[in-house]
């Protein structure tokens, strides 16, 4: 995962695609403010996520390129332990900002999570995947992290022009996540179309 790369694409997916009416953010703290505009709340649908995942007091959740924490502090008002995951710890300082104090921050490398094995009832990604260099040996450090039974949940943009998001080549259309992940040994559990511009997958170990 490229230092970046993936709040990059958030950006780009927070601001619209007009270039000549836009720049990019330029440090972790613009980017903060991107990750926590009010106006995502709008199509992202941040309550509908959570309440989906039908979270347990006991889980814990292993939040990937959770940024600002913008779903981890949800998470952790339903979970017993939430582990906000990513590569930038300016970001990871923002997410500890008044969170819960079942909510830790890792900070995380950009080949693997950096978490313990066994240690995950569900993984998050949203909006990250499609920015994972080597996703084949990612996948496998992710099946070491997660418990026996647990989920891994991708939400990520549909691989077509959108008013909201990166261009089409810079994503991973939703059959080429559910084929990634059956080679890594995980079945496509379930899948929801509650998001206007996002896929919503389950994945369980087969």
């Amino acid at each position: 995962m490229k230092h970046y790369a993936w709040l990059f694409a958030l950006a780009a997916m927070m601001l619209g695609q007009v270039p000549h009416q836009h720049h990019p953010p330029s440090s972790a703290e613009e980017y903060a403010k991107v990750l926590e505009d009010p106006s995502r709340d709008e199509w992202q649908k941040p309550h509908n996520v959570v309440m989906a995942l039908d979270l347990n007091a006991t889980d814990t959740v292993a939040d990937i390129g959770a940024g600002t924490g913008y779903f981890a502090r949800r998470f952790a008002l339903h979970a017993g332990k939430v582990y906000a995951v990513d590569i930038d710890e300016k970001l990871l300082a923002a997410a500890r900002n008044k969170a819960p104090a079942n909510l830790e921050t890792v900070l995380a490398m950009p080949d693997g999570p950096r978490l313990p094995r066994q240690s995950a009832d569900l993984i998050f990604f949203c909006d990250v995947l499609h920015h994972i260099e080597n996703r084949p040996a990612y996948y496998a450090k992710l099946a070491r992290v997660l418990k026996p039974g647990g989920r891994i949940v991708v939400i990520d943009f549909y691989k077509r022009p959108l008013p909201v998001g990166p261009p089409p080549s810079m994503k991973l259309s939703d059959q080429e996540v559910i084929v990634e992940f059956q080679k890594a040994g995980f079945a496509l559990k379930k899948r929801l179309d509650t998001l206007p511009y996002q896929y919503f997958l389950f994945f369980e170990s087969q």
